[in-house]
């Protein structure tokens, strides 16, 4: 059996290396795995711990986290392509319409 450690090593790996996609990287497609990374990372602990705690409560909280995953990806790549465009780039620099 797998020690719960090396799920949660596991996952914190995973999350700094999207948080590190999103912060430092200026596409917007890589931004937005960047943040599915993330969001699977947070997945891994869920799992890890509902298996660990004999409980359901994590897996289904996951299958709602994926969920709303599929929709968030399917709006960003929707805003992606408009503003890809409009613009005919997709590096985040160049877009200043989001900015106050």
């Amino acid at each position: 059996m797998v020690p719960l450690s090396y799920y949660v090593i596991l996952s914190a790996i995973l999350f700094i290396t999207g948080m590190v996609g999103v912060l430092i990287r200026r596409n917007i497609i890589v931004i937005l795995l960047s943040v599915e990374l993330m969001l699977n990372a947070t997945n891994i602990n869920f799992v890890a711990f509902s298996y660990y705690a004999k409980s359901v409560a994590g897996q289904v909280f996951v299958f709602f986290a994926l969920t709303v995953a599929a929709a968030e990806v399917a709006v960003g790549l929707a805003i992606i392509i408009a503003l890809y465009r409009s613009k005919a780039s997709i590096n985040v620099d160049e877009f200043q319409l989001l900015k106050l």
